[in-house]
C-alpha cells in the first residue's frame, strides 16, 4: 500500500492512501455541462462572487445545443458545493499541475519527458495564477502515476491544490 506514514504519536508506522487514492499532488478539474444559451456562463461564474474562491483556469468547448466548461478552482471542496447547490451536471477529474521551467520553450521539455514515458496528454490548460511567480500548466494525461513519477524524476516541480490558493 502506498501513502504517507502515520505520525500520530503512536509510532505505529501505519501507511495510508489519500482519500482520492493517490499520495502525490494533483489538481481537481470540474467539467460542467450546461445548455448553450446567452448568459449561462456568467450565471455560473457569478456563483463564485464573494466566495473567496478563484477560478484559476477555464476552458470552454462550445457546441450548438450544449457547452462543456472545465474549471480549476483555488478551493475545490467549496467549489464542488457551489456547483452541486446550482444543480449542475459535472464530472470531477485529476490533473497534474506543472510549474514550467524558465526556458524559451518550456512545454518542449515537459512533452519530451512524457513522450519518453509513453504518456499521452489529453488536455492542457494554462493556469491564470502563477504559483511561486512562475508560469504553470495543468495536464490531463492517460497515466497519472507514470506522469507523476516521470516528471518528478526529471526534476519538474509538481503543483498541488494548495499552490492554486497562494497569492502571487
Amino acid at each position: 500500500m502506498s501513502g504517507a506514514t502515520d505520525s500520530g504519536g503512536m509510532g505505529s508506522g501505519t501507511e495510508y492512501d489519500t482519500i482520492r487514492g493517490r499520495d502525490y499532488p494533483t489538481i481537481r478539474q470540474f467539467t460542467v455541462f450546461m445548455e448553450n444559451r446567452v448568459g449561462q456562463l456568467l450565471n455560473i461564474i457569478r456563483r463564485f462572487e464573494g466566495s473567496g474562491i478563484k477560478i484559476v483556469a477555464i476552458n470552454i468547448n462550445d457546441a450548438t445545443e450544449c457547452c462543456i466548461v472545465r474549471f480549476l478552482l483555488s478551493d475545490p471542496e467549496r467549489g464542488r458545493e457551489i456547483f452541486e447547490r446550482a444543480g449542475l451536471a459535472m464530472i470531477e477529474s485529476d490533473l497534474i499541475g506543472i510549474q514550467l521551467p524558465d526556458t524559451s520553450q518550456p512545454l518542449l521539455s515537459v512533452c519530451k519527458a512524457l513522450l519518453q514515458a509513453e504518456v499521452n496528454i489529453i488536455q492542457a490548460i494554462p493556469l491564470m495564477v502563477h504559483p511561486n511567480g512562475k508560469n504553470a500548466v495543468a495536464l490531463m494525461v492517460d497515466d497519472l502515476d507514470m506522469a507523476n513519477d516521470t516528471l518528478t524524476l526529471k526534476g519538474f516541480r509538481l503543483l498541488n491544490e494548495d499552490d492554486l490558493s497562494e497569492e502571487e
